[in-house]
This record gives structure tokens, C-alpha cells and sequence, in this order.
């Protein structure tokens, strides 16, 4: 009862607004405007479960990867790939809220159960200052309050802050490009968290670092999955 006092009287003075688009919303427990909430681009149909493209994916681009399998349940497109914005750029962290509460409540059913283990893929400590947060961690946390699955930071960016978004996928996936290292041996089963999965570069280097350190399973779980050109059909509204 408090909470929904305070959060009607903060809405008199500070209008909600739609975390995606930013207009204003008529109800302040709404987080998306009904327009947004309608374009969610939600993948549909039926899916390579390895690299999380649909399906037939090949030749599947994760043949080679070290994680198990891969998971998403929006293209990252539309609202979803404002909603990814809002939350790295713009500091809207109840975003990552609502990405888990997506999340969560699509995911395969083995995906997010114990024993598993959500790992948030680290944010180069340049980039984490520079925000004031990490936000796969923010969504592994939130994950872990709807799942009941710990959440643990076991991995750590090193290295140059190098910048992912627009390079290409040659450059993405260069031997050595990314700088990461476990804390320590991780658990036998883990779930890889980050909000967007593109060429799958970081989530390779991930998920090699925590089979060194003792992983047996490692699976990948993001909010949102950039699709190649002729896969961007299958969503649905």
C-alpha cells in the first residue's frame, strides 16, 4: 500500500513514461505504451537451440562455440532494441526488470532451473565506471529474483576497453580480442548473461574462460538476438 501511495504521488509530478519510447503513460505501474508493448518484435516459430537463430540455421554459426546452447526471446529490433538502449546508455535500470520479467517467463523450461548458475557476461571496468553500472548484472540479478538461481560475478573484463558495437563480424570475432579471466573455478553448469546476442563473440569468450575453470554446461541467455537478413521474419506481434 505504501509503495502504490508513493508511486502515484511521485506521478504527479514526474508524468511515468514508456520505457522504450518515452511517451507518457496513463498508468504509472505500466512500463511500455500500448503501441510499444504491441511491437515487441517477440521471436516466433521454431529454433536452432545452439546458436538461438531460427531454425534451419545453417550452417549454425555457433557449430563451433563453446557454450551448449542459446536462448532469447526478442529480435533486437524495435522496442527491444530501444529497451536495450534505455537501460546501457540512458541509465533506465528498471528496464532490466522488465527484460527479466521477458525473460523469465519464456525461457525454455530446463534453461533457467536448477543447478544453474546465472553468470552476467563483465563489463570492461572503463565502461562500468563510466555508467555507474554493469548492466548484465543488473539483469542476472533481476533474473535471479524471478528464478531463484544465484547470480555470481565470477568472470572480469581485462585488457583494452575494446568497443563491440560496429565492428565487424571479422573484428568481433578475432582470436584475442577480448580480455577475460575467471575468479576462481566456476560451477558445473552456467548460465551466461547479457542483454544482447549479435555475433556471439563475447559470449564465446565467456563461455571458454568458465569451461578452463571447470564448467561442464554452459549455456547463454540474452534478452535480445540480432538476426541475419533472411532471418528476420519470424517475429510476431
Amino acid at each position: 500500500m505504501l509503495q502504490r501511495l508513493g508511486d502515484e504521488l511521485v506521478a504527479l509530478f514526474v508524468p511515468p513514461a514508456c520505457l522504450a519510447c518515452g511517451r507518457a503513460l496513463t498508468a504509472s505501474g505500466d512500463a511500455l505504451c500500448p503501441a510499444c508493448r504491441r511491437a515487441l518484435p517477440w521471436l516466433a516459430g521454431p529454433r536452432c537451440p545452439r546458436c538461438g537463430l531460427p531454425a534451419p540455421c545453417g550452417p549454425c554459426p555457433a557449430a563451433p562455440a563453446p557454450f551448449d546452447a542459446a536462448w532469447a526471446p526478442l529480435a533486437h529490433d524495435g522496442p527491444a532494441r530501444a529497451l536495450v538502449a534505455a537501460l546501457k546508455f540512458r541509465r533506465r535500470l528498471a528496464v532490466a526488470d522488465l527484460m527479466a520479467a521477458q525473460i523469465a517467463a519464456g525461457a525454455p523450461r530446463p534453461l533457467l532451473e536448477p543447478p544453474g548458475v546465472l553468470v552476467p557476461v563483465p563489463a570492461h571496468p572503463r565502461r562500468r565506471r563510466a555508467r555507474g553500472f554493469d548492466q548484465a548484472e543488473r539483469l542476472a540479478q533481476a533474473l535471479a529474483a524471478r528464478t531463484g538461481l544465484p547470480a555470481r560475478s565470477i568472470l572480469l573484463r581485462g585488457g583494452p576497453a575494446v568497443r563491440q558495437l560496429g565492428a565487424s563480424r571479422r573484428a568481433r570475432l578475432a582470436a584475442g580480442r577480448l580480455a577475460v579471466a575467471a575468479q576462481g573455478p566456476a560451477p558445473a553448469r552456467c548460465v551466461l548473461v547479457d542483454d544482447v546476442h549479435t555475433t556471439g563473440a563475447t559470449l564465446r569468450a565467456c563461455a571458454a574462460v568458465l569451461r578452463s575453470a571447470g564448467a561442464q554446461n554452459v549455456a547463454c541467455v540474452t534478452y535480445a538476438r540480432a538476426l541475419r537478413g533472411a532471418d528476420k521474419r519470424p517475429v510476431r506481434a
